[in-house]
């Protein structure tokens, strides 16, 4: 059976693109599917910005084919797994749920791992360093995902 991950931020351009690239890349594609969503619909149909898609490239991740997308309803019914970005996306997609067990299924993608820092900034307005910062922090996070999902 497939379990199915989405990685979910506000636009679906910097930082839940670069998590669906980062896990799959650490997961076997036969048992774990990974996507991303955002909760706003600013850039649907869009590549991830360019600087994402830069850092990835860098440690050998191609994320360049993603298009965004918005989160809907529908992703509680079809996905097993989703990872939010920050506290405001997680009260975004909490709101949209209907039922407990829709609820369970969301988590702060940082909440995975041994960090202190609870909240993967948003790197858009920023430098390329922000960039790289974030990469690391989803990397992290992860790696930790892709342990407990015992796939590779």
């Amino acid at each position: 059976m497939t379990t199915k991950v989405l990685m979910v931020c506000l636009g679906n351009i910097c930082r839940s693109p670069l998590a669906e690239g980062i896990l799959q890349n650490k997961v076997n594609a036969d048992l774990v599917f990974v996507d991303s969503a955002g909760t706003a619909g600013y850039h649907i149909g869009n590549q991830p910005d360019k600087r994402s898609i830069l850092v990835a490239q860098k440690y050998g991740i191609d994320i360049s084919a993603q298009r965004c997308r918005k989160f809907n309803v529908q992703d509680f019914t079809d996905f097993d797994r989703i990872y939010v970005m920050d506290k405001s996306n997680y009260e975004n997609i909490i709101a949209q749920s209907e039922k407990e067990s829709d609820q369970a299924k969301v988590e702060l993608l940082l909440s995975t791992g041994d960090s202190n820092i609870k909240e993967v900034p948003d790197p858009y307005y920023g430098g390329a360093d922000g960039f790289e910062s974030v990469f690391h922090l989803i990397n992290n996070a992860c790696e930790c995902i892709a342990i407990n999902l015992n796939t590779k």
